[in-house]
């Protein structure tokens, strides 16, 4: 029981983070939202690290071990939030959200060339009926009016190719994750503070509202922090992966409740049809690694 309570305290608050996006960016821009978030963040995970007191070995601290934190750190929080919340910022939240849950599909076409995985047929037909999904929400056009921006479309995809990317990388990583994300963001917070003094964009930190601040501490604390350790520990203790594992699937429809319910959007059903249709490749995707067809 344990395993699954953790899980799906989890999957609730990743189901809150569109709406958390939506409604921060009312009050402040991109780049004060991703700076104060991942410090947050940032100061949320090494105290997990320090406190947990885990002995570190010598390769934690090789020069080998920091260029990959450097390099996790640029593509998440730095690069990543950036995009999206760019995304958020131009699209209503339900869009953004569904588009940006094709980063699976995404991490199995790079991980063939990448990787060398093999992909199946059937991994090939679910990710061109995930991309329809997409082309739904085109057709669709804006559920709360207007029309959908195509650069904003962009960024979106463009996110999922960034957070693909991380989570390779994370493959390929040894030793904590908790740690392996905290010397992340430590990193992703050095390229933000870089960029926003080159950009002069740091400046605006002068003139913050008390409420993009306590939005961004809860998007650094249940988006970006503490929630992925709790996912973590959910599958460390669940028996099979799979036990906890396909409530994640939950979380995009759980969203569409709180963006309809607090951010105050109309709930298009082409909005509606597309994550049907980008959530079901996705399920068809991990069948087809099961059966490798």
């Amino acid at each position: 029981m344990k395993p699954r309570v953790l899980a799906l305290t989890a999957v609730v608050f990743w189901s809150t983070a569109a709406s958390a996006f939506k409604i921060t960016l009312r009050w402040l821009t991109p780049y004060q939202l991703v700076l104060l978030a991942s410090t947050v963040s940032a100061a949320a995970l090494w105290t997990m690290v320090l406190l947990r007191a885990k002995p570190c070995t010598e390769s934690d601290f090789s020069r080998y071990s920091f260029l990959k934190s450097a390099a996790r750190g640029l593509l998440n929080p730095f690069l990543y939030y950036l995009v999206l919340l760019e995304a958020y910022n131009g699209l209503p939240a339900q869009i953004a959200m569904v588009i940006n849950y094709l980063w699976p599909l995404v991490l199995m076409i790079l991980s063939a060339p990448l990787l060398k995985q093999h992909v199946s047929f059937k991994m090939a037909i679910a990710s061109v009926i995930s991309f329809c999904g997409v082309g739904v929400l085109a057709i669709g056009g804006n559920p709360i009016g207007g029309y959908l921006p195509l650069p904003a479309i962009g960024l979106a995809l463009v996110s999922t190719v960034i957070w693909a990317l991380f989570w390779i990388l994370n493959v390929r990583a040894s030793g904590d994750a908790v740690r392996n994300l905290a010397e992340s963001f430590l990193f992703g917070l050095l390229y933000l503070v870089i960029y926003g003094v080159i950009s002069g964009k740091i400046i605006s930190l002068c003139s913050l509202d008390i409420q993009g601040v306590i939005g961004s501490v809860y998007i650094g604390l249940f988006e970006m922090g503490i929630t992925f350790v709790i996912w973590q520990k959910a599958l460390k203790l669940s028996e099979t992966t799979s036990e906890v594992g396909n409530l994640i699937y939950l979380t995009p429809f759980i969203a569409l409740v709180f963006i309809g319910s607090v951010v105050g959007e109309k709930i298009g059903l082409w909005t509606v049809a597309g994550l049907l249709l980008v959530i079901g490749g996705i399920v068809l995707q991990k069948m087809g690694k099961r059966s490798n067809i």
